[in-house]
């Protein structure tokens, strides 16, 4: 692993992750690029007989698990699960999180929520001693957006900070989550209580959920130029 080559980080985070799946297990598999990889790397050990039911974390993911074979469930058929692999935006010191940047927070904190463990995997530059550096999503309800938007700015008002909101875009247009949600993204820079602002945040009626990943994960398998480290 001696270049720096982004992808090969993430797949080698994923092929240490496959490690802790074990055969007969109901998986929760999460979102994004690194966890994309852990699908294909998981798609081989199940063509190899390798048995698993999965929960996917969004429709993309879905979609990819149909087209490489992942036998997938639903939360309403499998409401408990063994684990769940999903990457990250960011990780500190205690595995808290930021998560979204692909915009299916709400279903990938309900599944971490109904798994046993949660393992996360990622490549160094996730890596962060404060959460913040990366925008915060908070996914809100259409109704009402610019009411909830003000009151979120509030919030973030009397905690003493500051972070400027924009609403997300893709392709010139708003983005909608699978949920049919939209999602304001708040730079903050800096997050310097975790809980608190997680706190106020859902007080916020127009507020579903917020990218922010507190005592959920288990661990995080995070892999850098020089190999592979566990955090835990």
């Amino acid at each position: 692993m001696s270049s720096v080559d982004p992808r090969q980080l993430k797949i080698a985070a994923a092929a240490e992750a496959l490690t802790h799946v074990k055969s007969g297990m109901k998986l929760g598999i999460g979102t994004g690029s690194t966890a994309e990889e852990f699908v294909r790397l998981l798609a081989v050990k199940v063509a190899e007989g390798f048995e698993i039911i999965g929960v996917p974390t969004s429709e993309r993911t879905a979609a990819l698990c149909n087209e490489l074979g992942v036998p997938l469930t639903t939360l309403e058929e499998t409401p408990h699960l063994d684990l769940t692999i999903d990457g990250a935006d960011e990780v500190d010191g205690v595995l808290s999180l930021i998560k979204g940047g692909g915009g299916a927070l709400l279903r990938e904190k309900i599944v971490a929520a109904a798994s046993d463990a949660m393992i996360v995997i990622a490549d160094e530059s996730k890596v962060v001693d404060t959460l913040g550096r990366f925008p915060l999503p908070v996914e809100v309800n259409r109704f009402g957006l610019a009411a909830t938007k003000l009151a979120i700015e509030q919030t973030i008002t009397d905690l003493g900070l500051e972070a400027p909101l924009s609403l997300r875009m893709k392709d010139g247009e708003i983005f909608v989550t699978d949920g049919g949600h939209y999602i304001l993204d708040a730079s903050f820079g800096r997050i310097p209580d975790t809980k608190a602002l997680s706190d106020a945040l859902f007080a916020i009626p127009g507020v579903v959920e917020h990218g922010l990943f507190i005592g959920l994960a288990r661990a995080a398998v995070i892999a850098g130029t020089s190999g592979i480290r566990t955090l835990s």
